[in-house]
């Protein structure tokens, strides 16, 4: 597993095909924050969502790569508060 302490405010999280997924806000314990701007449309538009640390593959420089496509790592995105 990743060392979540390496995962810095505004990084960009892309899926394992380099899709972009999102920008960290903060990692909230076992959860990556993602900000609200990446929020998407509609009743998402204008809130956190998270996503489960366990699915970071890795850090390539500024980016948060995860194990997932892009599109398969939305359905692991959660609302946050």
């Amino acid at each position: 597993m990743t060392d979540a302490s390496q995962i810095k405010e505004h990084m960009e999280v892309i899926g394992a095909d380099g899709v972009h997924v999102g920008t960290v806000d903060r990692v909230e314990g076992d959860k990556i924050k993602l900000t609200k701007a990446d929020s998407g449309e509609g009743s998402h538009e204008g809130h956190h969502h998270t996503l489960p640390l366990g699915l970071v593959a890795a850090i390539e420089g500024d980016k948060v790569r995860l194990s997932a496509t892009g599109a398969n790592a939305l359905s692991f995105e959660e609302e946050a508060e």
